[in-house]
């Protein structure tokens, strides 16, 4: 956590919160690379829930969006190493198995 100068350092009450408010959401995001789909969708769906019932004060509703921008963006990079890795696979003219090809291969 970020320590805050309690003589301050010249600039205004506003501008110290935001800067603490950027730290705040820098430190929670930065441990969304390491958590799974699972937990990651579960975070960002009680996100989602939180900021739609509008009981969350404005600097906390920023800082909780910006954590379910990373989170969404953890799942949509999880998704497609899935993908990748899904494989179909082919028939021969007599329906037997004769290879694997990626799901949707780039034409």
């Amino acid at each position: 956590m970020v320590g805050l100068n309690p003589r301050g350092s010249g600039r205004g009450t506003k501008e110290g919160a935001a800067d603490a408010a950027s730290a705040a959401s820098a430190a929670n995001t930065a441990d969304v690379a390491s958590l799974s789909f699972e937990q990651a969708l579960a975070q960002l769906e009680s996100i989602v829930a939180s900021l739609e019932k509008g009981n969350v004060p404005l600097e906390e509703s920023i800082a909780i969006y910006e954590r379910g921008e990373a989170l969404k963006a953890r799942c949509e990079a999880l998704l497609k190493q899935a993908e990748a890795r899904v494989e179909t696979i082919t028939r021969d003219a007599e329906g037997q198995p004769a290879g694997l090809m990626p799901l949707d291969p780039e034409v």
